[in-house]
């Protein structure tokens, strides 16, 4: 498990919480879109690796300060150690883990095992532009069997989709959505639209052109959608 961002504090990651955020190196997706092929976050100050000792020794000096650690990549299910995560419960922080969806029994054994509080999944696209949008061979079984844990096992999740104009317009985000109703058997609780953003380096030469993805945009998009969910959240 390589560690290759650090985040020590932040107000977004984790819904109403105080956390920090580890971002974790390597991912079996290519979206043109990510912003590093090497998955370093832009706006973090360097590029170094930290240690899980280093983050474990912040963590125990931060005890009364934060509430959460959120783990991010890449896709942290590759690599994730679970002794790691239960150093963080230990030490009694919330966890939450992002994740593509593509490994749904490492997800069912860290919730059986109390290590994880909030899920949150991204969605690509609908399934028939999945492997175009994130450029590489998938398994759209685990995605759907993903989608059925986290709705039916997890108190706290969301299911969320970066936007881009261009590539997900109305029709693409309901067929989403009724993808989702339908997988899931209910309403799910939470979906959250993501606007592209154009800053840093790009794993695609095609997206350097894509405009981001403007606030009215978005409105029209979780107009679309608000029926097929308990809660549409936009992010700018």
């Amino acid at each position: 498990m390589e560690i290759k961002g650090f985040q020590k504090v932040t107000l977004i990651d984790y819904p109403g919480k105080i956390a920090c955020t580890l971002f974790l190196s390597g991912c079996n997706f290519a979206c043109g879109f990510c912003h590093n092929p090497e998955l370093v976050v832009p706006l973090l100050q360097d590029a170094k690796s930290y240690s899980q000792n280093e983050v474990i020794e912040y963590l125990k000096n931060r005890k009364n300060l934060l509430d959460a650690v959120c783990i991010s990549g890449g896709e942290p299910m590759i690599s994730l150690d679970k002794d790691f995560l239960k150093s963080i419960k230990e030490l009694g922080y919330l966890i939450k883990i992002d994740t593509n969806g593509t490994f749904p029994e490492r997800l069912k054994d860290l919730i059986d095992k109390n290590l994880v509080d909030f899920i949150a999944m991204d969605i690509k696209a609908k399934k028939e532009n999945y492997e175009s949008v994130a450029n590489s061979k998938i398994d759209l079984k685990k995605i759907e069997e993903s989608m059925k844990i986290i709705s039916s096992e997890m108190k706290n999740y969301e299911f969320r989709t970066t936007i881009i104009e261009g590539v997900h317009d109305i029709e693409e985000m309901k067929e989403i959505a009724e993808w989702l109703n339908n997988i899931t058997g209910i309403k799910p609780k939470k979906f959250c639209l993501q606007g592209f953003k154009n800053k840093g380096k790009l794993i695609s030469d095609e997206f350097k052109s894509k405009k981001e993805t403007e606030e009215k945009y978005l409105l029209e998009l979780k107009d679309a959608i608000k029926d097929y969910f308990e809660e549409v959240e936009i992010r700018v």
